[in-house]
Formats: C-alpha cells, structure tokens, sequence
C-alpha cells in the first residue's frame, strides 16, 4: 500500500491530510510548534499511522510521497527574526533597499512609514564595480572592496549576504565574481546572487527580492535539513516536496537554493485543490475563498489558470518572485471586534489566534470575536465545536461582546453580534472585489469554492453580497490547501529581461536576440526537470511576456498561447499584439489599438511544468435515503429576514452525501466545519461528495 500525505504547516494548527490507493482519506490536525515545526510534523505523521493501526515504522515505509507546505519563512519576515545579513551592492546605490521607490505608499496617510529594511545601513557596503543596461562592463569589480566588505561581515556575524549590482539582469559577471570571493571567505553563509535570483529590470524591487531570499535562506535551509533527518531517522524512503509561491512543488534542494519562492505559499494550493474539487462538475473557472482562524485568502481561477503576480509583498518588502495571485486580509474565526474613535464596528486585522483565543474558548481570552458572535447567533454549537473536542462557553462569548460592543454602541447584545457577523463578511467580499472586479472579471459569472473551518458559515452570505448565486463547499473543507497540495506539478519559473519595441515579423532584427534568450531558459528548465526526474514526455513549456505601451511604466503579462509560437523561428507577433490589446483593455477599460501606438517587450518568462501523477478521486455511491437519518434535532439561530431567532434543523454533514438534498434555513455539522443554509438556498451533495448551495433566483441571504 502506498500512501501520500500533504501538510499545510499553519501559525495555529498543522494541517494532515493522508490518501490512499483508492483516494479514501484521513484527516487530521496537529497544534502547531512554531519554534521547530518538524515537531508538529511528526507528530502528525505518527497520528496518522495510529489511525490506520499501523506500527508507526511501518507506515512510515508505505509513504510514497509528502508534499509540504511551509509558513518557516513567511512567520520570519513577518516577526523580524530573518537570519542575519549582509548586502553588497554598487557603489553609491547602498541606500536604495531603504529608498524604495522613494514616493509615499500610503498617500493619505500621514503617519504612514515604510518597514525598516532588512539589512541596516551599516551591512549594506559597496563596491566600485560598473555595468550599463545593455550588460557591457563599464568598470570592472574591485576585489578590494569585497574583500573590506567580507571582513566586516565576518566581524558582524554575518549568515548571509546578498549580492546585488546595477543592470546585473543584463550581465551578471560582477556578481558571480564577488559571490565567488565571498564563498571562499565565508563558506558557511548563505549567498544570494541577484542575477541568479531576478534576473529583471527595476533595481529596487530585485534588491529587496535578493534580500529577502537571503534572510530566509538559512532558516529554511536548517528547518528542511532537520525535516529531512528526522524523516530518515524514521526510514522514510518515499519522495519529499515543497509547496511554492507560484502553486507549484519543487525538490527540497531546489527550494532552499530560492528560498523566497516560499514566502507566500501558505495558501498556493488551493486553485489545486479547487480544480480538483469542481472536476465532478467540470468546471475549470471559480473564486476560492478560505476563512480560518486568523486570516482569510481569496484567488480566482479561470480557465483552469490562476492569477499569477510579479509584484507581491511580504509584510511591505516588495518580492517580484512569480507567485499566486492570492488577496488575504485578516478576517477569521479569532478576528476581534473593536469601535474606532467615530463609533464605526470594524473586525480584525487582529486576531485572538489561538492563545488565548476567543472568549468562548475560555482560556483567558475577553476580546469579542467573530466565532463569539457566531456562537452568540446559534450558528455554532457550544457542545460540538471541532467535533465535540472543543466545549465553548457561550455566556463568556455574549459577556464579551455586550461589554466590549453593544454597550459602547447602545444596542442589545445580539443586534451587535449581527453587525459583527455582516461586517466581517463585507470585509470578505470587498476582498473578493480586488482579484476579480478590479481586474476585470464579474463575480457572478463564477461559483464561490467556500473552505476553511470558519469558511462555510459565512458563504451564503459572502456571495449574496457579490451576487454569487453558486457555493461549493469541498468535502476537506477544514485541510482545504492540504489536499490541493498533492494535486500540484512540480513547477520552475524563469525570466530574462529584453526592453525593446516589439517586433513587427519574425524576421526583425531583434528576433535573434529573442531566440537566444528563449532557448537559453529553455535549454535551464529541461535541466531542472530532468534532474528532479521528469521524463521528457511530462515536460511542459509555457512562455509569456511582459508587455507595455510607449511611455507606460507598468507593464502586463501576456500568456503567449502555443499556437503564436509553435517555433521560436517563427513567432507570431501580430498574434501576441493583439492579445496584449486585449488583455490591457480588460484590465484598464481601453487599448490603443486604433492608434497604433508601439508596443514595448520588457521581460521574457518561462515557466516549466513537471506533471506529476494525481491522486485517484473517492467518489460516493448515490444515496437512496432522504436527509431525515442525518437530521440531530433543532436549535434557535438567528435569521436576518426575519429578525429574530428561528427553531432550524441542524443536520449531521458526516453522514450526509451524494444524492441528498435539503432546502434552506438549515445548519449542516460536520467534525471540521458547520455549514449555514439560509432561506431561499437548496443544498445538494455531488459524487464527490462536496456540498453545493444554490440560491433560488433573485433571493438574496
């Protein structure tokens, strides 16, 4: 028997999802250990082999594979604790990490500064060294600098350094100089080459991305060499992947090379685990939303593509990595309520988290939440909360609130906990907004995939405010990016900088350039897949382009479909002007087409697919049975269109499945999630056992 384990590493619980041969699954969750998260790891892995009674030795033997998801490197950035570093940068250009793109991020706000740079002036040193930005050596590198710049960082203490120069994208063989005479000074540190790194036009963006890969480096490097030991102290065998930015795997030695391709990969798998779940309906366009305890993430997918960015941030450190195009706000379970200074209800960015949580957890905790509310609201069952494991006391949860808000707003107790309920999900619908009406797309024309443990309770509602009319909630809706994780392909990107007006025929003369630059990445991504030990017949090649007008300064990425470049010899270009037309006027409301106003190449991407082998779908027998077996009884929970509490069957979800359906207001419980119904909505249970809300036409919950 060989079985695949994915793990969604979370800042509260360790997510364990573990399939079988025949796609039958397990779940499970570990309290995260976030000083050695390995611990949490293990730990999990030895549950699972409990639950399936076998000895934990061997089990761990019948592991074909683990695919892991990491947040080592994102808690990091966000708590301060990279490792130590150094930068070496161009002489006069020490100060452009801290400069940034040097006008105010924030415009009104007048408080606003920008974080304090990773490395501190003191560790940024020059170095007289010089290239133009067609990437011929001006000045070569001044080893004497280096060698001043390694004996400082030696008496600093100094775990890595960062190398970046001006135009390095355009030749980066100053660098590799001074990354060799640093290796041989400091063999120990983890060195990070721009050139090797981003290489990219905008010199800020790719020192900050340089930098961050270096101050992450070595702890992720130390956190996979000690996973990896303990795995093979436990006679692991069995093959061992790392969930990316860009919604891919890679190997745990490529990882740790590119480090930063890590930093936002905490909710990477889900447009996976989307695709996977919408199969049965097959359907390849949808949002994706998953609402946990402290934070929320949305992405769209369409056409089976998810949204891809190249100008993300990590805790304002700008990172032009590729990666997932994913909007998270601080909107969960532990989301505290609060009252500004004009008596305006807000909800998070703060969270209770787990220690102490929320007040109903009763551990200490006395800031109001949105899980306080939804217990308040009967949505929530205060004797079986995480399957029964939980006991919540509702008595702290409206004590909390009635102090905190309903006082302070001169409104009785449960009117507050509606409002706490009603902003929370505008919050998490303007969310949605962002990645899908204000790049272009209407909400309504996709199906919301509704995951999280706290997701489902609040999904009618979040697509009533979208206009949504279609609510999918998987079936592992509580390890909802675990299981997209061992869906994923193993995945590499690459890019090469090329600023030049856009051919007009496959024989222009830039084309040549073109093709070198093409084959080069080519010739690199075959490599990296080959060594990772993908056959030639599993390669997949995708070329895109960063395109702009004239005199823009931003440009927009244009996926360069086969058909436009069957061969690099002949491109089509025509083709690819006019999908960059088109996609500027998706974006920004207008093109120039009409004008024929040039169009400017800026970067050539290349992104190479590994295609791994998915796991076998469990799919349900249709039940002949009604719902009736699975109802539990009947509580009060409040209703919105009726403004008060309602007696509402409450339905046990673990032994709803295909072929059952129930009309709306209803709550369905499971072990990991509750999911509301509201009036006006008919749920439904697919083969695979995901339940689907509808809403009847022009009703809104």
């Amino acid at each position: 028997m060989a079985f695949k384990i994915g793990i969604d590493v979370g800042g509260t619980f360790t997510d364990f999802l573990l399939m079988g041969p025949t796609g039958r699954t397990a779940v499970h969750k570990e309290l995260s250990t976030p000083a050695d998260p390995s611990i949490a790891v293990m730990a999990g892995v030895a549950a699972l082999a409990q639950g399936q009674t076998m000895a934990f030795d061997r089990f761990v033997r019948d592991i074909e594979i683990i695919v892991h998801g990491t947040t080592v490197t994102t808690n990091a950035v966000l708590t301060g604790t990279t490792a130590r570093t150094g930068l070496l940068t161009t002489r006069g250009f020490r100060d452009a990490l801290q400069m940034r793109r040097g006008v105010r991020e924030q415009m009104y706000d007048n408080r606003y500064h920008p974080p304090a740079p990773i490395v501190p002036r003191h560790l940024r040193l020059p170095a007289t060294e010089r290239v133009d930005a067609e990437g011929a050596i001006v000045m070569p590198l001044a080893a004497a600098d280096v060698e001043s710049a390694v004996d400082r960082f030696i008496a600093e203490g100094i775990e890595a350094v960062a190398i970046c120069f001006l135009h390095a994208h355009a030749n980066g063989s100053n660098e590799q100089a001074a990354a060799r005479l640093v290796r041989e000074r400091l063999p120990r540190a983890y060195v990070s080459v721009s050139s090797e790194v981003l290489p990219q036009v905008r010199f800020y963006e790719r020192t900050s991305t340089t930098v961050l890969n270096a101050g992450v480096g070595p702890i992720l490097s130390r956190y996979l060499r000690n996973l990896t030991q303990k795995l093979e102290q436990a006679h692991y065998r069995g093959t061992l992947l790392i969930m990316q930015s860009n919604g891919g795997v890679a190997a745990p030695a490529s990882v740790a090379r590119l480090a930063a391709m890590t930093l936002l990969s905490g909710p990477a798998a889900a447009p996976a685990a989307g695709l996977a779940c919408m199969s049965a309906q097959r359907q390849t366009s949808f949002i994706t939303v998953d609402m946990g305890g402290t934070s929320f993430d949305a992405a769209l997918v369409r056409k089976g593509q998810p949204a891809i960015t190249t100008s993300g941030t990590v805790n304002r450190y700008a990172l032009a990595l590729p990666s997932m195009e994913i909007n998270t706000i601080g909107a969960g379970g532990g989301s505290i309520a609060w009252i500004d200074d004009g008596g305006l209800l807000h909800m998070g960015p703060q969270s209770a988290a787990a220690d102490p949580g929320p007040a109903c957890y009763g551990r200490g905790g006395v800031e109001p939440t949105c899980t306080d509310a939804n217990l308040l609201l009967g949505y929530l069952a205060a004797d079986y909360f995480a399957g029964g494991r939980i006991r919540l006391d509702a008595g702290a949860a409206e004590r909390s609130i009635r102090e905190r808000i309903a006082r302070p707003l001169r409104m009785d107790v449960v009117a507050a906990a509606h409002g706490m309920f009603h902003v929370i999900n505008v919050n998490m619908a303007s969310a949605i907004r962002e990645i899908s009406v204000q790049k272009g797309y209407d909400p309504r024309e996709f199906p919301l995939i509704c995951a999280g443990g706290a997701g489902p309770i609040h999904g009618a509602c979040i697509a009533a405010e979208l206009g949504i009319a279609r609510i999918v909630v998987p079936r592992e809706s509580s390890i909802f990016c675990a299981s997209g994780m061992l869906r994923t392909d193993l995945k590499h990107d690459y890019v090469r900088s090329y600023a030049r007006a856009l051919p007009q025929s496959h024989a222009g003369p830039e084309n040549g350039r073109i093709r070198l630059l093409l084959r080069a990445m080519q010739a690199e991504a075959r490599s990296a897949l080959k060594a990772e030990g993908i056959a030639a017949e599993r390669q997949r090649l995708h070329i895109s382009m960063d395109l702009r007008y004239l005199g823009q300064y931003h440009e927009v990425g244009v996926h360069v479909p086969d058909k436009a470049i069957a061969t690099l010899d002949r491109i089509d270009w025509k083709a690819i002007r006019a999908l960059f037309h088109q996609q500027h006027d998706r974006l920004y409301g207008y093109c120039l087409r009409e004008e024929d106003t040039p169009v400017e190449l800026l970067n050539l991407r290349l992104s190479a697919i590994g295609v791994t082998d998915k796991p076998a779908l469990k799919r349900q027998r249709r039940s002949s049975a009604g719902c009736a077996h699975a109802l539990k009884g009947r509580r009060p929970a409040y209703r919105p269109d009726r403004g008060g509490f309602r007696n509402l069957p409450v339905y046990d979800g673990d032994r709803l499945g295909h072929g059952n359906r129930l009309a709306g207001p209803a709550i369905i419980e499971s072990v990991n999630t509750t999911i509301v119904v509201p009036a006006g909505y008919l749920a439904g249970y697919d083969v695979l056992g995901n339940c689907i809300l509808n809403a009847r036409r022009g009703h809104r919950a």
